[in-house]
């Protein structure tokens, strides 16, 4: 088969394409069955619930609700007295902001990065990797701004 064919194949697919039995029929029909007043659900192949089983439904949803909330509770209560539970001030973000758009992100991403790792070195004081990549971290930051002074 070569272009030629395929193409011809193409424009015969174009053509309209009728039925092979009137839809309409069938969709009346199912109108009519849906009368105005009927208590049926609008979707006919999903069923309605009878009523014991949506208040259980509704019951037992609100009782898991309540162990949720109650639980997140039990652990803020109970939590460990060694880790904040929320950061005690905001972290701020590095006072230099390179002038050259193209360097913008990477300044961002380093700077998130050094503050994560010094959240990390708070909470393992003596890690050596923590520190060596907070030091590598420092590294790159000080390189991003001696590639953008050339740059600016």
């Amino acid at each position: 088969m070569n272009e030629f064919e395929w193409r011809r194949q193409l424009r015969d697919l174009q053509q309209p394409l009728k039925p092979r039995r009137d839809l309409w029929i069938s969709i009346d029909a199912a109108l009519a069955d849906a009368a105005p007043g009927s208590t049926r659900s609008s979707d006919p192949l999903r069923p309605r619930l009878p009523e014991h089983r949506r208040r259980w439904l509704l019951g037992a949803s609100l009782a898991a609700s309540a162990l949720l909330v109650a639980g997140m509770g039990w652990r803020l209560l109970h939590a460990p007295a060694g880790l904040p539970l929320v950061a005690s001030t905001p972290p701020t973000m590095s006072a230099w902001k390179p002038t050259d758009p193209r360097l913008v992100g990477a300044a961002i991403e380093l700077d998130a990065a050094r503050m994560e790792l010094q959240q990390a070195l708070r909470q393992a004081p003596g890690s050596a990797a923590l520190q060596r990549l907070l030091a590598r971290t420092e590294r790159q930051q000080t390189q991003l701004r001696q590639s953008a002074d050339p740059a600016g």
